[in-house]
Order: structure tokens, then C-alpha cells, then sequence
């Protein structure tokens, strides 16, 4: 017995020690700087410089509801400001199953084979009970998410209004100041979100698809009326002689609508993801939007009032985090749901309640 275990195949010799394969001191040193918080001038050299890590991380700032991070978050985007603005924003809106996400891989494949960098914000639907969602962008998008000259950032909405996460308009900002010169914003596209994703982007494109049926009616006119293209995707195989009677039909209906402010006319078109048929002529439309309206003036003009929505947003917002964070409405709240599940009051009286025990807790304080 003691012979066949020396003479078995699975003994192992003793060996000379080898050195780790990593430098100790290094490794140290680097979980050294992922623990320390960055300054904000640190953050900001990060993002000038193109590092995504740093980026992403600063993102991660935006997107915190922690009040020392809203104010690091804030001094980071006023820094990174004079650095963002060159850029192409592009928000693209269809209903699920549409291939949003297949054409923007499909698109953003095109851009950076012709030189271009890009970021993809993919807002990603929350759970209204658990708050958590799937982000799964990035696995959808695979090529996009291994190439150096894309970054995607899925970003949770949170529940907010129309699926849109509550800090795109800085997370936008972030990655202009980044290099990121197009901007592609994907909605969830439920039929709230397209109104908010308007608000923050230059050129509103709609994918539709063929044969979707007259259930669509509901959500398409007002998402009709904001696109500056309707694009008919998934047009290949046996799908294609439908994809352009769908695009012609769009096209007509187009033409019943007002005149756009930019001076542009919204334009029509059929396109495949998987095969790449005509997503060249689709960035061709939006460099012809974006070359017509900045001559003129439509292009400034839209930043300008983004700008001041960004305002009035970003004010109820702080008014909606003063009054929820105030200890004394809390209790109040708290008090107003028992009176109102007991029947005792309206929800309107207690409303009111609430907001004049805030009024009266910002006059003491």
C-alpha cells in the first residue's frame, strides 16, 4: 500500500517558492486610493482626462441622495461645466421590444468606426416597491461596452416621473467634460418618459415598428409631435416591403402636424440593427438637424430653455428634499396617514397640514 503511494501520479513534489504575481506595495497602495474619497479637483482632473473609472464614480456622486455627496456632486459639475456643451444629444424613445437598444449598438458602432466617441445613458426602469432595477445595458451592448470609445452608463430611475433618472441632465454634463462628444439618452419608453428625455437632448428620434397595430394610437400622436425623425426598425428579411408601407404612412401623418420651431421637418426612414442597413443615412438626418438649426439659432435657443427648466426643476427638487428630510413633517406625515386611513381627514386637508407645520418649522429654524 505504501509503494502505491509513492508511486502514484498524484504526488507532488515540493517546489521552490515563487514571488506573487502582483507587487504587495502596489496592491496596498491601490486599495489605498479606492478607499479615500477624491477631492473634488481630483475628480475633476479624472474626468478631463478620460478616465472612466473616475467618471463613473462621479456619476455615482450625482446620483446619491447623501447630502455631503449632493454637495461634492454639485462643486464637481460647476467645475466641469466650461468643458461640456460641444456635443450631439440624441434622445432615442420607441416602446419595449422596439430594439432601442440594438440600434443604439448598431449606431454607436458606426460613430466610432468613423472617429467618434460616445456615452450611452440608458435609463433603466425601477421597482416602485423595491426601488431596484435590472440594469442590463451593458449586456445587451456588448460591443458598445467593450470598446474604449463608449461608455455606457445604465442608470436606475428611481420611480421619478417618466422613467428618467432623476440626475441625467449632470450625468450628461459629466461625460461632455469626459470627451464624449454624442450623447445617446434611451428611454424606457412607457409614455411618460419621452416629454422628460425632450427636455435634455437636441435631436428626438422615435423607432417604431411595422404592423405594431392601432393599440399604439393612445401614446403615438404627442411622441409623434417632439420627434424630429421616426425610423421603422427591424427592417430585413420578410419584414422589409412592410417596414417602408409603415414608413410611408408615418410620413403622410406627418405632414398634419405643425410647422416645428427649429425649421426642421421631421423626417422618415427604415433601418435594420441587426444588418446595419441605412443606419449611416439616420446619422446623416441628424447632422443635417444639427447643421440647419445651428445656423438658425434654434440649436442655442434649445439649450437656453433647458437650461431654464433645468432651473425650475432643479428648485422643486430642493424644495421636495427641505420638506421630506425636516424632522418635524416627518412626524406630521406620519400622523396625517393614520387620520386619513381612520377616515378623519381628507387627503387635501392633510396636505395643507403638512405644508404649513413646514412653513412654520423654516420660520422657527
Amino acid at each position: 500500500m505504501e509503494r502505491k503511494k509513492r508511486g502514484s501520479a498524484l504526488h507532488v513534489n515540493e517546489g521552490v517558492d515563487q514571488p506573487a504575481s502582483l507587487n504587495s506595495r502596489w496592491l496596498e497602495q491601490s486599495k489605498k486610493r479606492s478607499r479615500r474619497q477624491l477631492s473634488s479637483a481630483e475628480f475633476v482632473s479624472g474626468i478631463l482626462s478620460g478616465d472612466r473609472v473616475v467618471l463613473s464614480k462621479a456619476i455615482t456622486l450625482v446620483e446619491s441622495n447623501r447630502p455631503g455627496d449632493y454637495q461634492m456632486a454639485q462643486e464637481i459639475i460647476e467645475k466641469c461645466l466650461p468643458y461640456s456643451g460641444d456635443s450631439v444629444r440624441v434622445g432615442i424613445t420607441g416602446v419595449p421590444g422596439v430594439g432601442k437598444s440594438s440600434f443604439i449598438e448598431a449606431l454607436g458602432t458606426f460613430l466610432i468606426k468613423h472617429g467618434h466617441k460616445l456615452a450611452v445613458l440608458a435609463i433603466d426602469p425601477s421597482s416602485q416597491r423595491s426601488k431596484g432595477s435590472i440594469l442590463g445595458d451593458k449586456t445587451r451592448m456588448e460591443t458598445l461596452a467593450g470598446s474604449n470609445n463608449a461608455f455606457i452608463r445604465p442608470s436606475p430611475s428611481a420611480g421619478s416621473l417618466g422613467g428618467v433618472a432623476r440626475k441625467t441632465r449632470e450625468t450628461i454634463i459629466l461625460c461632455e467634460a469626459a470627451g464624449y462628444h454624442n450623447v445617446l439618452v434611451e428611454t424606457v419608453g412607457v409614455g411618460q418618459s419621452e416629454t422628460a428625455v425632450y427636455e435634455l437632448v437636441d435631436f428626438f428620434l422615435l423607432l417604431m415598428l411595422s404592423g405594431a397595430g392601432d393599440e399604439l394610437q393612445g401614446i403615438k400622436r404627442g411622441i409623434m409631435e417632439m420627434s424630429d425623425a421616426i425610423v421603422i426598425n427591424k427592417a430585413d428579411g420578410d419584414n422589409v416591403d412592410a417596414a417602408r408601407q409603415a414608413e410611408r404612412q408615418y410620413a403622410n401623418a406627418l405632414h398634419l402636424f405643425p410647422a416645428k420651431e427649429s425649421g426642421w421637418a421631421p423626417k422618415t426612414n427604415t433601418c435594420s440593427a441587426i444588418t446595419g442597413n441605412n443606419i449611416p443615412q439616420v446619422w446623416e438626418m441628424i447632422r443635417q438637424f444639427i447643421t440647419l438649426t445651428k445656423k438658425n439659432g434654434a440649436f442655442a435657443r434649445k439649450r437656453q430653455e433647458q437650461e431654464i427648466h433645468r432651473m425650475y426643476e432643479s428648485i422643486n427638487e430642493r424644495l421636495q428634499n427641505d420638506l421630506h428630510q425636516n424632522q418635524t413633517v416627518k412626524k406630521m406625515q406620519e400622523e396625517m396617514e393614520q387620520r386619513i386611513t381612520r377616515q378623519e381627514v381628507s387627503a387635501y386637508v392633510a396636505a395643507q397640514q403638512v405644508f404649513e407645520t413646514y412653513k412654520k418649522s423654516r420660520e422657527q429654524g
